[in-house]
């Protein structure tokens, strides 16, 4: 079982009932102990039908997304159209049991065109058609458009497995990691040829500390594979902090996909983003511009679609009409798109209207991850005996703990925020990564006090929305989303603000356990003023996904770090509608 976070108090009741849960073990608790739980308060919670059978949703669930790469299920991919092709890796023999699925499926199976050690080696474009590329283990998906496995997602899903007691599939997840580390250069954004040039925000060392905690609490010597692992984290690591990774002169490390141009996944079913992205910037001139003629970009399959512009008069004939001009996102655009989209937050105005400042700025979210990985990475090298590499890790850890305090800590609004490398300015943009340096343990006590105090700018009646900007944009208000409701809480909870974490947890739990009693269903993000799963985003793709993994996961850690007295209140507060803040 995995222990409280350092800060946290242990002696904070957890819920009993909740530890490795499995339905058939809920439902033997439930019979065994309704008697001596109907003299407490966690009676109502625990006998719950309501409770119980989100939590079976749940269960089940990790069935229901498990996925692999020689199953027919994992190829096809809603986000494009074309026959499905499963890609190896150039120099790696095809397995046997290949050769059914390649039967049964109607796959086509290839190799991909050349080696691939790390990322930008490969021009994805030149990968036609598209395809999965594939990893030797089972691994769990998101859900709805998203099905294959994804980077940051995983740790939020990893963390569920190992409450549901799925050591060995979350194990078997971690090793894929290392998979496409050794063969296809990164962490990628997901097994798919499109994203062999981006990676995402780096949890691979929290995945490794998990399942490391998990299976030493089942008495299991990992030593061998804590070597492999240490490997393999370094070498995530090692991308993240050199070029073209690092934030300009700042020592910090930015988000940067390797790739050119429109974003594959983004051409079909996305609202026809580019086309409004062209619309936009023409409306709100932007300096530097992101719109030129199209006589003034070079013509490539990276330059992207041209659009057409014509200026008339109102009311008048077309007469009147200028003559059309064809224009087109400049490269700098694109790159701050496909960027944007390394960092998992798309579609969201925080590094500037449609992230396409993305690239020219050093992240709160980002600089976080690293220094938690350099502290995780200290902690696996005292496990293995390195310590002359720990010492090394922790001054790492040290260094980029001192640069986040001066680019990124604004001591006046008692926030942090993304620091733009290019023009040497504080962004003011208000995101809820404010509570990342809580959650990686790198903010000074009034830091975390600070945070805390302006815990109310972000939060509503269903929990913490990600920001304060409304831009349409999914990852802008008014939603709040899994992920940040749970780093939020851990972070607070790290610092012992464990009253405005319990708070945040039970108005979380129950806008999603409010929503699930309504349509059975959990979703990927919720509209957390109305506490609402009918989301109207209208920038990027708009489907509110079912499944969901990574709220899946982050239900059953919110569920099971609340005290005993407190579990009451999440099925209680799902009955009633909560106006909005």
């Amino acid at each position: 079982m995995r222990e409280p976070w350092p800060g946290t108090s242990k002696k904070r009741c957890r819920s009993p009932w909740l530890r490795l849960w499995s339905p058939t073990r809920l439902l033997l608790i439930f019979s065994v102990t309704v008697t001596s739980l109907a003299k407490s308060q966690t009676a109502p919670a625990a006998v719950n039908p309501n409770l119980q059978e989100i939590l079976t949703y749940i269960h089940n669930g990790w069935d229901s997304l498990t996925l692999s790469t020689n199953s027919c299920a994992a190829v096809a991919d809603t986000k494009l159209s074309g026959a499905p092709v499963l890609y190896l890796p150039y120099d790696f023999p095809q397995p046997a049991e290949l050769a059914r699925m390649q039967q049964e499926c109607r796959v086509t199976i290839s190799h991909l065109p050349s080696v691939s050690h790390q990322l930008g080696t490969i021009d994805t474009r030149s990968i036609q058609p598209p395809g999965l590329l594939y990893l030797k283990n089972k691994y769990v998906v998101p859900g709805g458009r998203f099905n294959e496995m994804y980077g940051w997602d995983s740790y939020f899903i990893i963390l569920g497995l190992l409450r549901d007691g799925r050591t060995e599939l979350a194990r078997g997840m971690v090793d894929n990691f290392f998979f496409e580390i050794e063969n296809y250069g990164a962490v990628l954004n997901a097994n798919r040829t499109y994203y062999l040039s981006r990676s995402q925000p780096p949890f691979l060392s929290s995945m490794v500390m998990a399942v490391h905690e998990s299976q030493k609490a089942a008495g299991l010597d990992d030593r061998s594979w804590m070597e492999t692992a240490y490997s393999y984290v370094k070498r995530d690591h090692e991308m993240w902090t050199k070029d073209p990774h690092l934030a300009g002169k700042t020592g910090l490390s930015r988000y940067y996909d390797f790739g050119d141009g429109p974003a594959a996944e983004a051409l079909q079913d996305e609202n026809d983003i580019y086309r409004q992205v062209a619309s936009y910037f023409l409306l709100h001139p932007s300096i530097p511009s992101h719109v030129r003629e199209s006589a003034d970009v070079p013509s490539s399959q990276a330059s992207g679609s041209s659009y057409s512009v014509r200026v008339c008069g109102v009311a008048e004939t077309q007469s009147s009409c200028e003559p059309a001009k064809l224009i087109k996102l400049d490269p700098d655009y694109y790159k701050g798109d496909r960027s944007m989209r390394e960092s998992g937050f798309d579609i969201s105005f925080r590094f500037g209207p449609y992230g396409a400042a993305t690239h020219h700025f050093a992240p709160v979210c980002l600089n976080s991850l690293l220094f938690k990985t350099e502290r995780d990475l200290e902690a696996m090298s005292r496990l293995l005996g390195k310590n002359s590499d720990a010492a090394e890790w922790k001054k790492s850890a040290e260094v980029r703990r001192r640069l986040i305090q001066k680019y990124l800590w604004d001591e006046p609004s008692g926030q942090f925020f993304d620091y733009n490398f290019d023009t040497a300015q504080r962004s003011t943009y208000q995101f809820a990564t404010t509570f990342y340096p809580l959650w990686a343990g790198l903010a000074t006590d009034s830091q975390a006090r600070a945070v805390v105090r302006n815990l109310n700018i972000f939060e509503r009646a269903g929990g913490i929305a990600t920001s304060v900007q409304q831009t349409a944009g999914q990852w802008d208000y008014p939603f709040g989303w899994a992920p940040i409701q749970l780093l939020a809480v851990e972070g607070m909870r790290r610092y012992g603000h464990n009253a405005e974490a319990d708070r945040v947890s039970i108005e979380f739990l129950s806008t999603v356990l409010q929503n699930f009693e309504r349509d059975k269903t959990i979703r990927e993000k919720y509209n957390v003023v109305t506490r609402s799963s009918e989301t109207n985003v209208t920038v990027g793709y708009s489907a509110n996904n079912i499944g969901f993994g990574w709220t899946n996961g982050t239900f059953t850690e919110l569920l099971h770090a609340l005290p005993s007295e407190k579990v009451t209140h999440v099925a209680e507060s799902a009955r009633p509608t909560i106006p909005p803040h």
